[in-house]
């Protein structure tokens, strides 16, 4: 069974860095996409940055010069340094995996984690 699974949330003063990580495992053979989404209290599900397996990235406006998105496809694991932090930073963060291949032969189209919380205050 295909599951991602964060980790790195926490605490941090504004100005601070974390970095997340999101792990893959069931047997995983390929993973086209993976992400990163927000979802701050009463707010939206947003996106906050996505690679595919060739290293394509895409941020959303508001992270972009701040937060870096990467990958291992050898660990089947993205990562997300976020620096520079700021309040609105805050929120729950997602990992996402699309086009999941399993060496079983499960395909998984879309995949989520259960989140990691960010929270970023003084």
């Amino acid at each position: 069974q295909v599951q991602l699974v964060e980790s790195g949330g926490g605490l941090v003063q504004p100005g601070g860095s974390l970095r997340l990580s999101c792990a893959a495992s069931g047997s995983i053979f390929s993973i086209y996409a993976m992400g990163w989404y927000r979802q701050a209290p009463g707010k939206q599900r947003e996106l906050v940055a996505t690679i595919s397996s060739a290293g394509i990235t895409n941020y959303a406006d508001p992270v972009k010069g701040r937060f870096t998105i990467s990958r291992d496809n050898a660990k089947n694991t993205v990562y997300l340094q976020m620096n520079s932090l700021k309040p609105e930073d805050t929120a729950v963060y997602y990992c996402r995996g699309n086009e999941i291949t399993t060496r079983d032969g499960e395909y998984v189209y879309d995949h989520w984690g259960q989140g990691t919380q960010v929270t970023v205050s003084s």
